[in-house]
Order: C-alpha cells, then sequence, then structure tokens
C-alpha cells in the first residue's frame, strides 16, 4: 500500500491554499501512486539512510521515503509547498525541510545546503528534478567532497538523455563525460507526461547513477573542465583544429591525439569518457599556454 496520501486529496489541498504551479519553477508534480512507490523502490534506500530530496513539492515521494525509515534532508524553493509538506509530515518520520534554492548560482550550491550534508559515509540523491535546475545540481553535488553514493533522479528525456548519451551522437557532451567518468548510468524507466499534474509538454525518464570507485580526483577536474570546455566549446570544428589553437602547434596537436588514438579529422562528439580523461592528464596538455 502507498505511503503517500491520495492525489485527490493532495490536489483539494493545494486548492484550498490557493496554490497555483509555477511554470518559471518547473513545478509538475507526478502524481501516481503506484509509479512514486516504484520510484522509492528502485533507489535501493533502506532504514537509516540519509537521502536529499530537492523539490519535494507537496511531500508525495517523501512520504514514500519515509515509509522505507530514510532520514530526509528536503529542499524546496517554494514557500508555499514549504509549509504544506511540513505540516503533512511533521510526524511521518526524520524529515528535515530546508526552505531554500538548492543552488546559490549556476555553479554553485547553497552554502546551508552544503553544510547539511554528510561529510563522510554514504548517502544519496532521491528527487523529481526541474529542467532548468537538474543539469549544474547533479553536476555539482557529483564534485562533492563527500559526493553522493547514488542519485535517482526524475528527469525531462531531453535531459535524461545527455547524461545517459554514448559517444558518436549529438546529445553527448560535456555534461556526460563529467558525469559518467564519476558515475555509471542506467535508465530506469520511462514516465509518460499524463501522470504529472499539471501534464507537462514532454516525456520524463528516471535514470540511476551509482557512484565508480575509480572516478577522478578532484585534483583531475580542473584540467578536465578546460580540456572539454575547450573542444567542445566549437563542436563543428576538428579536435586539430581546436586542439592546434589552444596549444599553438598544429604538428604537437596532431602528435597529442594520435598518441590517445585519435585522428586530427575527428570531433568532440566521438571521444569516449576514458579518453578524455586520459588526454586531460597528458603533460603536454598541462603544459599548455595559458
Amino acid at each position: 500500500m502507498s505511503a503517500s496520501r491520495p492525489w485527490s486529496e493532495v490536489r483539494a489541498e493545494l486548492s484550498k491554499a490557493g496554490f497555483r504551479p509555477s511554470r518559471r519553477l518547473g513545478q509538475n508534480f507526478l502524481s501516481d501512486a503506484n509509479m512514486l512507490r516504484a520510484i522509492a523502490r528502485d533507489s535501493g534506500v533502506a532504514r537509516g539512510d540519509f537521502v536529499l530530496e530537492v523539490g519535494p513539492g507537496p511531500g508525495t515521494l517523501t512520504a514514500e521515503l519515509v515509509a522505507l525509515g530514510a532520514r530526509i534532508l528536503a529542499v524546496e524553493i517554494d514557500p508555499r509547498l514549504c509549509e504544506l509538506a511540513e505540516r503533512s509530515l511533521q510526524v511521518a518520520g526524520d524529515v528535515r525541510f530546508l526552505c531554500a534554492d538548492a543552488l546559490a548560482g549556476k555553479h554553485e550550491l547553497n552554502p546551508a545546503l552544503v553544510r547539511a550534508l554528510p561529510v563522510a559515509g554514504d548517502w544519496h540523491v532521491v528527487s523529481s528534478l526541474p529542467y532548468s535546475a537538474g543539469t549544474p545540481l547533479l553536476a555539482l553535488l557529483a564534485r562533492l567532497a563527500n559526493p553522493p553514493a547514488t542519485m535517482t533522479v526524475l528527469l525531462q528525456r531531453e535531459l535524461a538523455r545527455k547524461i545517459a548519451a554514448r559517444p558518436g551522437g549529438k546529445e553527448w557532451g560535456a555534461l556526460g563525460v563529467r558525469l559518467q567518468l564519476a558515475y555509471r548510468v542506467r535508465k530506469l524507466r520511462s514516465i509518460p507526461p499524463e501522470l504529472f499534474w499539471p501534464r507537462p509538454q514532454v516525456e520524463s525518464e528516471l535514470l540511476r547513477l551509482e557512484r565508480r570507485e575509480d572516478r577522478p580526483s578532484r585534483g583531475d577536474l580542473p584540467e578536465l573542465d578546460a580540456l572539454l570546455e575547450g573542444l567542445f566549446g566549437q563542436r563543428r570544428k576538428t579536435l586539430g583544429g581546436r586542439l592546434a589553437a589552444i596549444l599553438g602547434s598544429r604538428a604537437e596537436a596532431e602528435r597529442l591525439l594520435a598518441d590517445h588514438g585519435l585522428s586530427p579529422a575527428g570531433r568532440a562528439e566521438t571521444v569516449d569518457e576514458g579518453t578524455w580523461l586520459a588526454l586531460s592528464r597528458d603533460p603536454r596538455w598541462r603544459a599548455r599556454p595559458t
């Protein structure tokens, strides 16, 4: 049996409070109890686990996680929803609400959120993320000193496919490289728009990201970022052309690419994540003019 209240009851409470979903905040709430329960189950969360949920909305997924015995930090940007969800879940279990934006900007998490996360030990993310916040949130969470062990996230299909993409297609880019170097990514299920209120214009997908033991060190990341930005920055140009412009030598660029099994006529979207990391660690890249 679902731990969530019936959606009709949640909807009535939202209506009574005069709540109207915000398009700017990407507020489309999953209203199907079976799917909410399935997402909680797919997360693999167990009793006592620490879980970060960003964008809990009215708390329907939160309730399912509470039923599993998780300790939850729920971060909600909309004070109206924060109050409603906190009131409905105040005696349900170990839930702490942070009524704030999870982001302090495109390149920084909210310091209050960072302070509330575990500094050691495994913890997890389970969230239905708005499209606009999904990219920076996942990228920044993956780069914490103690990043989440798993992230089970519901995303708009376009973003989900960029994260789960493989080399050779237009969806493969810097975001996929960064996340796949740190996590193994699996698509768990597709979720149609009719299971949301209000109904979005796009399909959604549930992804599970599992932290890799062989992920790059934090010391690797500045050089990796510089390489990705330099070569993905102008996707239509060849690897040889972009790298030659950065290194200041066509011959040196071609030697570097050849040593990593790449053609100077190739393009950034054909390079797999392991090769990106190897290139960024190459002393010739690190000795480039700046």
